[in-house]
């Protein structure tokens, strides 16, 4: 079965979005790990500045920790950046191909349009003639 431009586009544009889809997933999934990072974070903060002796006695480890936290949470930022440029570009992408599916299905439904008006002047042509 022959396919037409518009219901390829149309299934491209499917796809497309759901490529869009999932890089917002991506995105709310690193913007939550950053999230608990800064939970994290502010918990290490709160130990480091406990006056209980216990936290005192490991200040060192709690200071490496926020270390190691806040490489982690450069990364995801800069991981956050990455997603949210792909999500512009797969919506951005999307966008254009339905773009050029309306473009196609106007063109499709304009050669139909067109084909209709050739199939009844061909009929008023050889309906003249056979009264002739």
């Amino acid at each position: 079965m022959a396919q037409n431009r518009s219901d390829k586009l149309k299934r491209l544009v499917n796809v497309q979005r759901h490529l869009e889809k999932i890089a917002e997933m991506d995105l709310a999934n690193t913007t939550r790990q950053r999230q608990e990072v800064a939970e994290t974070m502010d918990v290490v903060v709160e130990a480091i500045n406990s006056l209980d002796p216990v936290h005192r006695s490991f200040s060192h480890h709690y200071s490496g920790q926020y270390s190691r936290l806040q490489q982690q949470e450069q990364m995801l930022s800069n991981v956050q950046q990455m997603h949210e440029m792909r999500v512009v570009r797969e919506r951005t992408k999307g966008d254009r191909m339905e773009d050029r599916m309306k473009e196609a299905r106007e063109a499709e439904e304009r050669v139909a349009a067109d084909d209709s008006i050739y199939d009844l002047i061909d009929q008023h042509i050889a309906y003249k003639t056979d009264e002739t």
